[in-house]
C-alpha cells in the first residue's frame, strides 16, 4: 500500500502540470466586413453570435469553424482594415479570416490558414459594360487580359480599395504603379462597386462573385462586368490573423489547433456539406481534402 502512495507521489511530482481552463468570459473579437457572398450582414450588420453568421464561403467557414475553438466564445466587431491595424499596433487584440498575409501585416499580426484556395477566390478586373469596346484590342494571355498593360494605359482610370492587399503578384505589379486607392470602411465593396456603375472610374479589383452578388442586390445585373487577368492565378490560402500581442498568440494558436482537430474529424463530408452546401466543385473539393489531410497530419503553422 505504501509503495503504492509513493509511485502516486512520484507521478504526480513529475507530471507537466495542466493548462488552467480559460476564464468564461474570455473572447475572440473577430473583423466583420460585409462583402458578400464571402461575408455578409445577414441582418444588415455585424453579426451578433456565431448563430448570425451566414453561409459565405468566409463566414460558413467560421460558423463550422468556431464552435471547435475550445476555450473562448466569440464577438464580431464591424470594423475597417485601417482600424483593424491601428488597434493592433496599439496593443488590442482582434483576429480575422478576410484579410491576406503580406509582409507588412505580419509586424502587427500574426498568421495561419485554414483551406486552399476556391475557384471563387481569384481576382478579376471589373469594369463598367460601356468600357467593354474600348478593350476590344487587348491581347488576351491564354483568354485572361494582362493587368500588367491596363496599368500601362493612362486614358483607364482605376481606383482600389486602400489598405486591400490582392495577393503577391498582384501587389508587386501594383507597387510599380500610382494607382489611386480609396480609404473605405468595412462594407468596401458596396462602396466601389457602386462608384464603378456611376462612372467615376473604369475598373477596379474583386472577386467576380462579390459582384455578382452586389448586381443582384441593386437589380441590374448587366451592369458590370469581371474579366480573369493572368496575374489573378496566384491567390493565396484562405488564411486567419490575430493582432500580434501575447492574447493574440494565445488566440490564434487555439484557432489553428482547432483546424487541425476539424481536418482530423472522421465526419468531414458531413462539415464540408455544412459549410458548402452542394456547391462544390469537384476540383476544390479534390484540393480541400489534399489540404486537410496535411493539416491533419501536421503541427501548427502559425507565423
Amino acid at each position: 500500500m505504501r509503495a503504492g502512495l509513493v509511485l502516486a507521489a512520484l507521478l504526480s511530482a513529475t507530471a507537466a502540470p495542466a493548462a488552467p481552463p480559460l476564464p468564461a468570459g474570455d473572447a475572440i473579437r473577430w473583423v466583420a466586413q460585409n462583402v458578400p457572398p464571402h461575408f455578409g450582414f445577414v441582418h444588415g450588420r455585424a453579426p451578433r453570435s456565431v448563430a448570425e453568421l451566414g453561409h459565405g464561403e468566409v463566414d460558413g467557414f467560421m460558423r463550422v469553424l468556431l464552435p471547435r475553438i475550445a476555450g473562448y466564445r466569440h464577438e464580431f466587431v464591424e470594423a475597417s482594415t485601417a482600424r483593424y491595424e491601428a488597434d493592433s499596433r496599439a496593443g488590442q487584440t482582434m483576429c480575422s479570416t478576410l484579410h491576406v498575409r503580406t509582409p507588412e501585416r505580419l509586424r502587427w499580426a500574426y498568421f495561419s490558414h485554414l483551406y486552399p484556395p476556391m475557384a471563387s477566390r481569384e481576382i478579376h478586373v471589373i469594369v463598367h459594360r460601356d468600357l467593354l469596346p474600348r478593350l476590344a484590342g487587348e491581347r488576351p494571355a491564354e483568354g485572361r487580359l494582362l493587368l500588367a498593360d491596363l496599368l500601362r494605359r493612362p486614358e483607364l482610370r482605376p481606383l482600389l480599395a486602400r489598405d486591400r492587399a490582392y495577393g503577391a503578384q498582384i501587389d508587386r505589379l501594383l507597387s510599380r504603379h500610382a494607382v489611386p486607392r480609396l480609404a473605405v470602411g468595412a462594407q468596401l465593396s458596396t462602396q466601389l462597386l457602386g462608384m464603378l456603375r456611376a462612372g467615376r472610374m473604369d475598373y477596379t479589383l474583386e472577386y467576380p462573385a462579390v459582384v455578382g452578388d452586389y448586381l443582384a442586390r441593386v437589380g441590374d445585373p448587366g451592369a458590370l462586368v469581371a474579366l480573369p487577368v493572368a496575374e489573378g492565378l496566384s491567390t493565396l490560402l484562405a488564411t486567419v490573423s490575430c493582432s500580434r500581442t501575447p492574447e493574440g498568440r494565445r488566440q490564434i494558436e487555439a484557432i489553428d489547433a482547432a483546424v487541425r482537430a476539424l481536418a482530423r474529424e472522421g465526419s468531414r463530408e458531413a462539415w464540408v456539406r455544412e459549410w458548402r452546401g452542394e456547391r462544390t466543385d469537384p476540383q476544390d473539393l479534390r484540393r480541400l481534402n489534399a489540404y486537410m489531410d496535411e493539416r491533419a497530419r501536421g503541427g501548427p503553422r502559425i507565423e
